[in-house]
Protein backbone atom coordinates (compact mmCIF):
# COMPACT_ATOMS: atom_id res chain seq x y z
CA UNK A 1 0.00 0.00 0.00
CA UNK A 2 1.17 3.35 -0.75
CA UNK A 3 -0.63 6.54 0.60
CA UNK A 4 -0.19 10.30 -0.46
CA UNK A 5 -1.04 13.35 1.03
CA UNK A 6 -2.42 15.37 -2.09
CA UNK A 7 -3.52 18.70 0.16
CA UNK A 8 -5.83 19.40 2.83
CA UNK A 9 -8.04 16.97 3.75
CA UNK A 10 -7.33 14.92 0.37
CA UNK A 11 -5.58 11.62 0.22
CA UNK A 12 -4.91 8.77 -2.06
CA UNK A 13 -3.86 5.46 -1.63
CA UNK A 14 -3.16 2.34 -3.61
CA UNK A 15 -4.03 -1.08 -2.83
CA UNK A 16 -3.19 -4.57 -4.82
CA UNK A 17 -6.84 -5.63 -5.91
CA UNK A 18 -7.48 -9.60 -5.44
CA UNK A 19 -8.51 -10.21 -8.45
CA UNK A 20 -7.40 -7.61 -11.31
CA UNK A 21 -4.44 -8.45 -13.31
CA UNK A 22 -3.76 -6.10 -16.63
CA UNK A 23 0.16 -6.68 -17.92
CA UNK A 24 -0.12 -2.96 -18.70
CA UNK A 25 -1.90 -1.18 -16.13
CA UNK A 26 -0.65 -3.48 -13.38
CA UNK A 27 -2.47 -5.09 -10.40
CA UNK A 28 -2.64 -1.69 -8.02
CA UNK A 29 -5.59 0.28 -7.94
CA UNK A 30 -6.01 3.81 -6.40
CA UNK A 31 -8.71 4.88 -4.10
CA UNK A 32 -9.25 8.25 -2.84
CA UNK A 33 -9.92 10.02 0.66
CA UNK A 34 -11.60 13.73 0.30
CA UNK A 35 -13.11 16.06 3.53
CA UNK A 36 -15.78 17.85 2.80
CA UNK A 37 -17.96 20.28 4.52
CA UNK A 38 -20.96 17.06 4.64
CA UNK A 39 -18.63 14.20 4.59
CA UNK A 40 -15.82 12.01 4.74
CA UNK A 41 -15.77 11.25 1.18
CA UNK A 42 -14.08 7.56 -0.10
CA UNK A 43 -13.92 7.25 -4.08
CA UNK A 44 -13.80 3.45 -5.20
CA UNK A 45 -12.45 2.44 -2.08
CA UNK A 46 -9.86 -1.11 -1.54
CA UNK A 47 -9.01 -1.79 1.97
CA UNK A 48 -5.76 -3.32 1.65
CA UNK A 49 -5.21 -7.07 2.40
CA UNK A 50 -1.80 -7.77 4.34
CA UNK A 51 -3.12 -8.14 7.44
CA UNK A 52 -0.78 -4.98 8.83
CA UNK A 53 -1.52 -2.74 6.40
CA UNK A 54 -5.26 -3.60 7.44
CA UNK A 55 -5.16 -2.69 10.44
CA UNK A 56 -3.14 0.54 9.93
CA UNK A 57 -5.37 1.33 7.46
CA UNK A 58 -8.65 1.20 9.46
CA UNK A 59 -6.84 2.94 12.44
CA UNK A 60 -6.14 5.83 10.67
CA UNK A 61 -9.44 5.77 8.78
CA UNK A 62 -11.25 5.08 12.12
CA UNK A 63 -9.52 8.68 13.27
CA UNK A 64 -10.24 10.53 10.79
CA UNK A 65 -14.17 9.55 10.58
CA UNK A 66 -14.33 9.97 14.27
CA UNK A 67 -12.24 13.48 14.35
CA UNK A 68 -14.23 15.09 11.98
CA UNK A 69 -17.88 13.24 13.16
CA UNK A 70 -19.33 13.43 9.77
CA UNK A 71 -21.24 10.86 7.60
CA UNK A 72 -18.97 8.52 5.33
CA UNK A 73 -19.99 8.84 1.48
CA UNK A 74 -18.77 5.86 -0.60
CA UNK A 75 -18.84 6.99 -4.24
CA UNK A 76 -18.55 4.85 -6.98
CA UNK A 77 -17.21 5.91 -10.40
CA UNK A 78 -18.77 2.48 -11.54
CA UNK A 79 -20.66 -1.01 -10.33
CA UNK A 80 -17.51 -2.70 -10.41
CA UNK A 81 -15.09 -0.99 -8.58
CA UNK A 82 -17.17 -1.55 -5.48
CA UNK A 83 -13.96 -3.22 -3.85
CA UNK A 84 -14.23 -2.43 -0.36
CA UNK A 85 -17.16 -0.51 -0.48
CA UNK A 86 -19.81 -3.17 1.33
CA UNK A 87 -17.33 -3.61 4.28
CA UNK A 88 -16.57 -0.11 5.25
CA UNK A 89 -21.45 0.50 4.92
CA UNK A 90 -21.36 -2.06 7.87
CA UNK A 91 -18.26 -0.49 9.72
CA UNK A 92 -19.25 3.46 9.76
CA UNK A 93 -22.46 5.80 9.46
CA UNK A 94 -22.80 5.99 5.84
CA UNK A 95 -24.85 7.95 4.17
CA UNK A 96 -26.75 7.68 0.64
CA UNK A 97 -26.18 11.50 -0.70
CA UNK A 98 -23.51 12.23 -2.80
CA UNK A 99 -22.40 15.91 -1.04
CA UNK A 100 -23.23 18.86 -2.57
CA UNK A 101 -19.51 19.82 -2.95
CA UNK A 102 -19.23 16.52 -5.25
CA UNK A 103 -20.09 16.63 -8.55
CA UNK A 104 -20.86 13.20 -10.64
CA UNK A 105 -19.82 13.90 -14.68
CA UNK A 106 -21.25 10.74 -16.93
CA UNK A 107 -18.89 9.53 -19.08
CA UNK A 108 -20.60 6.34 -19.70
CA UNK A 109 -24.18 4.96 -19.22
CA UNK A 110 -22.81 2.91 -16.00
CA UNK A 111 -19.76 5.32 -15.17
CA UNK A 112 -19.08 8.80 -14.12
CA UNK A 113 -16.16 10.98 -13.21
CA UNK A 114 -16.41 13.15 -9.47
CA UNK A 115 -15.64 16.32 -9.18
CA UNK A 116 -14.04 17.18 -5.48
CA UNK A 117 -14.49 20.96 -5.77
CA UNK A 118 -13.08 21.42 -2.08
CA UNK A 119 -9.99 19.93 -3.50
CA UNK A 120 -10.52 20.79 -7.30
CA UNK A 121 -9.54 17.20 -8.32
CA UNK A 122 -10.77 14.87 -10.75
CA UNK A 123 -11.22 11.77 -9.60
CA UNK A 124 -11.73 9.01 -12.63
CA UNK A 125 -12.89 4.55 -12.34
CA UNK A 126 -11.59 3.53 -16.09
CA UNK A 127 -12.04 6.34 -18.36
CA UNK A 128 -8.92 8.29 -17.91
CA UNK A 129 -5.49 6.43 -17.34
CA UNK A 130 -2.35 7.79 -15.69
CA UNK A 131 -0.38 5.48 -17.90
CA UNK A 132 2.34 7.50 -19.90
CA UNK A 133 0.59 10.36 -18.84
CA UNK A 134 -2.96 11.20 -18.27
CA UNK A 135 -4.85 9.12 -21.10
CA UNK A 136 -8.21 8.58 -22.16
CA UNK A 137 -9.77 5.02 -22.27
CA UNK A 138 -9.75 3.12 -25.84
CA UNK A 139 -12.80 4.12 -27.18
CA UNK A 140 -13.63 0.43 -27.81
CA UNK A 141 -14.13 0.56 -23.42
CA UNK A 142 -17.11 3.05 -24.24
CA UNK A 143 -18.40 1.39 -27.50
CA UNK A 144 -21.36 -0.18 -25.61
CA UNK A 145 -22.01 1.55 -22.64
CA UNK A 146 -22.02 4.82 -24.11
CA UNK A 147 -19.79 6.92 -26.61
CA UNK A 148 -16.15 8.35 -27.10
CA UNK A 149 -17.70 12.20 -27.54
CA UNK A 150 -19.50 12.12 -24.11
CA UNK A 151 -15.89 11.08 -22.83
CA UNK A 152 -14.64 13.90 -24.61
CA UNK A 153 -17.65 16.47 -23.82
CA UNK A 154 -17.29 16.07 -20.22
CA UNK A 155 -13.38 15.97 -19.88
CA UNK A 156 -14.09 19.54 -21.88
CA UNK A 157 -16.22 20.43 -19.15
CA UNK A 158 -13.52 19.88 -16.65
CA UNK A 159 -10.66 21.44 -18.12
CA UNK A 160 -12.98 24.44 -17.52
CA UNK A 161 -13.28 23.98 -13.67
CA UNK A 162 -9.24 24.31 -13.79
CA UNK A 163 -8.42 21.17 -11.40
CA UNK A 164 -5.70 21.23 -9.48
CA UNK A 165 -5.87 16.90 -9.48
CA UNK A 166 -6.81 14.05 -11.47
CA UNK A 167 -6.62 10.83 -9.65
CA UNK A 168 -7.55 8.11 -11.94
CA UNK A 169 -8.06 4.70 -10.48
CA UNK A 170 -5.16 3.07 -12.67
CA UNK A 171 -1.69 4.04 -13.22
CA UNK A 172 -0.04 7.48 -11.66
CA UNK A 173 -2.09 10.08 -10.48
CA UNK A 174 -1.51 13.98 -11.24
CA UNK A 175 -0.48 16.36 -8.53
CA UNK A 176 0.40 19.34 -10.65
CA UNK A 177 -1.19 21.31 -13.14
CA UNK A 178 -3.99 18.77 -13.92
CA UNK A 179 -5.75 20.94 -16.40
CA UNK A 180 -3.19 20.74 -19.08
CA UNK A 181 -3.11 17.54 -18.20
CA UNK A 182 -6.62 16.99 -19.40
CA UNK A 183 -6.24 19.29 -21.97
CA UNK A 184 -3.25 16.80 -23.60
CA UNK A 185 -5.49 13.76 -22.82
CA UNK A 186 -8.30 15.34 -25.21
CA UNK A 187 -5.50 16.36 -27.67
CA UNK A 188 -3.79 12.79 -27.78
CA UNK A 189 -5.02 9.58 -28.72
CA UNK A 190 -7.01 7.14 -26.47
CA UNK A 191 -4.72 4.73 -24.78
CA UNK A 192 -3.69 1.59 -26.69
CA UNK A 193 -3.55 3.67 -29.77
Amino acid sequence: MEVQRLADGLWRWTSRHPTFEDQTLGTTVGSVYAETDDAVVLVDPLIPAEPDERRRFLRALDRDVDRLQRPVAILLTCEWHARSADELHERYATTDERPPDVMAHDVADDEVVFWLAPQRAVVAGDALLGVGGLRRCPDAWLAERGSPERLVTTLEQLVELEPQFALPSHGDPVVRDARTALVAALEGPPFGE
